[in-house]
């Protein structure tokens, strides 16, 4: 490829939209675990195991819902500009029904109807984005790996500023989480467009292989078994975030920094763990990521409360953790994919109920322990056992399931896992 193609090349890649778009879906991903729960625990006083259960009921409708919403979306190739509207317009009014209205039934049966359109809408985005993205890499210079970096740090960008937007728009708004919902919907609309010229680029006309294609390889069983041990961990860390630094650390006021932080890490990080697998393969830097994460983690163990500047500085180090984690195991996923299943709209329906069942996991088994030791949110009442137990869920239990999860990465068959 000469000098002027690759120029050419590289100017129409459109990856910014990519970014863009993954951006878009990621601030509607984990940010919700984050804020939902306590938002209605705060708003509307629903208990956390009842918030879990319905969590985790949710995500057991993923097991029938993710695999046909792949399905639905290789069917759907050629009209996927327009599924990817409707979807789009479901996803946008579902967060304002989450946030910026005030239930008209009980609220934990709106906590349940809104979260069903919206984490519906967001699994055929999700699946269709990334199918997209396995040709879309066959396509481009640099392939996988550089498509994922700029996916992911987008992704990453965009849970940065969702998940400190309640906190900022607090300052300013007097309803903040409802600001938060008007301002995605946005983002919806932007990103929506940016994207438009790329669905459905495919040339492929066959209907694709199914499941059982995908099931069938030995090396694309252990990574999607891989991607629920290692996305286990940021689910724990996750749900319990805001609880342990106003409970734990006793710093209410500083998650929203606290988590930019987090997720600028990530953000920052992602490129260099894209160079980094370049030239070393990407298991080595992924299980040189896994390996931070368990130092980071560790250290978080022996925080009390006034350690809010070490707890900062684990926040950096976990967060260039979690760079690696969303950039390069999807890559290597993708890669699979190209060889086993190019229009990979079922894979990536599997792919996405594993790593959404990590976080409906997390809901449903650690809101209803903390529960059960007698923790209360923002409470002072919240018994010495209740908060170690608190810190043994958020940093003790992660550390194990990334020693799980590195034993799985170390022992992958896979001809092309070192590239």
């Amino acid at each position: 490829m000469t000098d002027a193609t690759m120029d050419h090349a590289r100017a129409g890649d459109r990856l910014p939209a990519y970014a863009l778009f993954g951006a878009t879906l990621a601030a509607a991903g984990l940010p919700i675990y984050i804020h939902a729960p306590k938002f209605y625990v705060d708003e509307y006083g629903v208990s956390l195991a009842a918030l879990g259960a319905v969590l985790f009921g949710l995500r057991l409708l993923d097991v029938v819902q993710d695999p046909v919403l792949g399905w639905l979306s290789e069917r759907s190739r050629a009209q996927r500009g327009g599924a990817v509207a409707v979807a789009l317009a479901v996803l946008a009014l579902s967060m304002i029904g989450l946030f910026a209205v005030t239930p008209p039934v009980a609220p934990l049966l709106w906590f349940g109807l809104t979260l069903t359109g919206l984490f519906s809408s967001f699994s055929f985005l999700t699946i269709t984005f990334y199918a997209e993205g396995v040709e879309k890499a066959g396509r481009i210079e640099g392939g996988h790996v550089r498509l994922a970096a700029w996916r992911e740090t987008g992704a990453l960008l965009g849970v940065s500023l969702a998940a400190m937007a309640p906190t900022v728009l607090a300052f300013v708004w007097g309803a903040p989480f409802a600001a938060f919902a008007a301002a995605f919907a946005g983002l919806v609309l932007v990103a929506g467009f940016a994207m438009r010229p790329e669905w459905g680029m495919s040339r492929r006309t066959d209907p694709g292989p199914g499941i059982g294609t995908v099931l069938a390889d030995p090396v694309a069983r252990r990574l999607l078994l891989l991607a629920l041990v290692n996305a286990t961990p940021v689910a724990v860390s996750s749900t319990l975030f805001l609880f342990f630094v106003e409970s734990r650390l006793e710093a209410p006021g500083w998650e929203g920094p606290l988590l930019l932080l987090f997720f600028l890490a990530a953000a920052g990080s992602a490129p260099l763990w894209a160079i980094a697998a370049r030239r070393v393969g990407s298991r080595r830097a992924l299980l040189s990521a896994m390996g931070l994460a368990i130092v980071t983690f560790g250290f978080a163990l022996a925080l009390g409360p006034g350690d809010t500047w070490p707890f900062a500085l684990i926040c950096l180090a976990s967060g260039a953790a979690l760079g690696a984690d969303m950039t390069l195991l999807p890559a290597m996923f993708s890669r699979r994919m190209a060889r086993i299943a190019p229009d990979a709209g079922q894979a990536f329906g599997l792919w996405n109920f594993v790593t959404k069942f990590t976080l409906a996991f997390a809901a449903v088994t650690l809101l209803p322990i903390l529960d059960a030791v007698g923790f209360q949110s923002g409470s002072a009442a919240s018994s010495d056992a209740a908060l170690r137990t608190l810190t043994l869920l958020y940093a003790g239990v992660p550390c194990a399931l990334k020693l799980i999860a590195i034993a799985l990465l170390a022992t992958l068959n896979m001809d092309d896992a070192d590239q």
